[in-house]
C-alpha cells in the first residue's frame, strides 16, 4: 500500500472515528491515537521517511502560529506565575527526570537523554481542549492549559534544539555555545520584524483566496528562513503570531476570519492524521526489525517513561498549587486554585503533535533512535487513551463540571454584547435605526428572560422560513437557466450569510467532537 493510499485510508477511518466520538461522547484524539496504533499492526504498511527539518516545519509551525495568534498578551501577564511554572519549570523538570531515566536505564548519552526528555515533556493543549469540548471547567484552568501549551512547546523545542546540537557536535564547544546564545534573542527579534513585514504584505491580499494561502506560506517560510539563519524558529513563529495579534491593523474582515478558521481547522486536523499515520508506519518498522530480547527491553523502557511523565506532571501541578495556596493563606488571600483544579490540570497532560513531530525530527544516526521513537509513541498513545478517556469521569468525580453555570455566563455575556449595540443606536433617528434597535433589543431580551427567549425563538422561526423561501426562489431561477454559475453562487452565499446571522449560536458552529 502506497503512502497516499495509506493516508487516504486513515483519513477515512479518522472521519468515521470522529463521528463515533461525537455519538459516544468520547474524545476524538484518543480515537485517532488508536487508529495510528492500528496502522502499526497492518501487514504491508509502507515506511515513509521524512526529512527532519521538513517534519518540524510541516507539523509544528502552523500549530504554533495558530496558538500564538489566539493567545492574548494580557492573559499571559495576568497568569504569568502558573504559566512560568508549568511551561518552563514543568517542562524542565519533566525533561530532566526523563533524561535521568534514559541515562540510567537505557544507557543513553546525557545529551541524547535530554533530547528524549524534551520530546515527551510538553503537554498538548489542543488534545486537552478537544477532550474538554463537551464539558465546562473553571475558566482559569482552561486559560492556563491553553497558554501553557503555547509556552511549553517553545520551551521544550528550545531544549530539544540545544541538546540535539550538542549531541550532533559530540560536545558543547564554543561554536555550539555561540549558536545557542544568539538563537534565542535572534529568533525573537526576527519574529517581531517578520510580523511587521507580513502586515504590510498581506494588505494587498486581504479578503481574497490568496490571503488564506498566504497565511500558510508565510508560516512555513518564516520557520525555514529562521532555521537557515541559525535562529530559533520556534521563538520566531511564536513572537510573529503574538505581534500580529496585537496589531489593530492586522484584524481581518469577518469574511476572512470565517474562511480562515474553517481552512486552518481542516488543515490542522489533516496534519494530525498524517502525524499519527507516519508514527504508526515508523513504529511498525521498528517493531519488525527489533530482536525479541531488545524489543522487550524497549517496551519496558517505554512504559517506564510513560509512568515518569504522568507522575512528574501531577507532582508539579499539585506541588505548585499547595505552595501557592500556602503563601496565599499567609497573606490573607483566598486560594487562587483548589487542589481539585490542580489535579485536573495534572491529568490534562496529554501529549500530541509536538511529541510526534520532534520524534520524526531525530536524525538517523541518533543513539538508540528506535527505542526513543517507540518511547515517544508510547507516551502519546498512553496519555491520549488512558488519560483522555478518563478525563470526563474525573471532572465529574472532582465536581468541576460547570456546564450549567457556563451556559448562564455565556447568556449574560451575549446579552451584554447585544446591549452595547443597542446603546450605540439609542439616539439615532429614522426607520433604519428603529429597525436595528428592534433587532438588538430582541437579542438582548432573548438572553435575559423567558418571554424574551420565546420572542427571539419566534423571530428566528419566521426569519428561517423567509430565508428558505428565498433559497427555493433562487433554485427555480437556476433551473430556468436565468442565472450563470457565478451569479448563482453569489446569491446563494448571500442567503447563507443571512441564515448564519439568524441561527442560534449552537447551530452556527462546526462540531469537532
Amino acid at each position: 500500500m502506497s503512502f497516499f493510499e495509506s493516508l487516504l485510508v486513515l483519513m477515512l477511518v479518522a472521519i468515521v472515528l470522529l463521528q463515533l466520538s461525537r455519538r459516544l461522547r468520547a474524545p476524538y484524539p484518543s480515537m485517532l491515537a488508536l487508529a495510528g496504533a492500528a496502522t502499526a499492526l497492518i501487514p504491508g504498511t509502507p515506511v515513509i521517511n521524512i526529512d527532519p527539518a521538513t517534519a518540524l516545519a510541516l507539523f509544528i509551525a502552523p500549530a504554533l502560529l495558530d496558538a500564538a495568534f489566539d493567545f492574548p498578551v494580557g492573559i499571559a501577564k495576568r497568569f504569568w506565575l502558573p504559566l512560568l511554572v508549568f511551561a518552563i519549570g514543568g517542562v524542565a523538570v519533566t525533561a530532566a527526570t526523563v533524561a535521568w531515566v534514559g541515562w540510567a536505564f537505557a544507557g543513553l548519552p546525557v545529551a541524547a537523554a535530554v533530547v528524549l526528555g524534551a520530546i515527551v515533556a510538553p503537554p498538548d493543549a489542543a488534545a486537552a481542549t478537544a477532550m474538554l469540548s463537551t464539558m465546562s471547567i473553571p475558566r482559569e484552568t482552561d486559560t492556563i492549559l491553553r497558554g501553557e501549551s503555547l509556552f511549553n512547546d517553545a520551551a521544550a523545542l528550545l531544549i530539544f534544539d540545544a541538546a540535539l546540537a550538542v549531541q550532533s557536535a559530540g560536545h558543547l564547544n564554543a561554536e555550539v555555545g555561540l549558536h545557542l546564545a544568539l538563537a534565542v534573542p535572534g529568533g525573537i527579534i526576527f519574529g517581531i520584524l517578520a510580523a511587521r513585514m507580513i502586515r504590510r504584505l498581506t494588505r494587498s491580499v486581504s479578503g481574497t483566496l490568496g490571503g488564506n494561502v498566504m497565511q500558510f506560506a508565510q508560516t512555513f517560510l518564516l520557520w525555514i528562513i529562521a532555521t537557515r539563519l541559525h535562529l530559533s524558529a520556534v521563538l520566531a513563529v511564536v513572537c510573529c503570531g503574538m505581534t500580529l495579534a496585537q496589531m489593530s491593523e492586522s484584524r481581518s474582515s469577518a469574511r476572512m476570519r470565517v474562511q480562515s478558521y474553517a481552512v486552518w481547522s481542516a488543515a490542522v486536523f489533516v496534519l494530525n492524521v498524517m502525524a499519527f499515520l507516519l508514527m504508526g508506519m515508523q513504529a511498525r518498522a521498528i517493531l519488525t526489525d527489533m530482536q525479541p530480547g531488545h524489543l522487550g527491553e524497549a517496551i519496558t523502557f517505554a512504559l517506564l517513561v510513560v509512568v515518569t511523565v504522568i507522575v512528574v506532571r501531577l507532582a508539579v501541578c499539585i506541588g505548585f498549587n499547595r505552595i501557592h495556596a500556602y503563601y496565599a493563606h499567609r497573606a490573607g488571600r483566598p486560594e487562587p486554585a483548589t487542589i481539585k483544579q490542580a489535579t485536573l490540570a495534572g491529568w490534562c497532560g496529554m501529549r500530541g503533535l509536538v511529541t510526534l513531530a520532534t520524534a520524526f525530527a531525530l536524525p538517523a544516526d541518533f543513539p538508540q533512535r528506535d527505542m526513543v521513537v517507540l518511547a515517544a509513541f508510547a507516551v502519546v498513545l498512553a496519555t491520549l487513551v488512558a488519560q483522555g478517556l478518563t478525563l470526563v469521569p474525573l471532572i465529574r468525580w472532582l465536581g468541576l463540571d460547570r456546564r450549567d453555570e457556563g451556559l448562564r455566563e455565556l447568556t449574560k455575556i451575549r446579552a451584554h454584547i447585544a446591549r452595547a449595540g443597542f446603546m450605540k443606536l439609542e439616539h439615532e433617528d429614522g426607520p433604519e435605526a428603529e429597525l436595528l434597535r428592534s433587532n438588538f433589543k430582541l437579542e438582548k431580551h432573548g438572553n435575559l428572560h423567558a418571554e424574551g427567549a420565546a420572542a427571539l425563538s419566534n423571530y428566528r422561526r419566521l426569519a428561517l422560513e423567509a430565508i428558505n423561501a428565498q433559497r427555493e426562489a433562487l433554485e427555480e431561477l437556476r433551473e430556468d437557466n436565468r442565472l450563470t454559475v457565478d451569479e448563482y453562487n453569489l446569491f446563494l452565499e448571500e442567503i447563507d450569510w443571512r441564515e448564519l446571522s439568524v441561527l442560534p449560536e449552537e447551530d452556527r458552529r462546526i462540531e469537532e467532537t
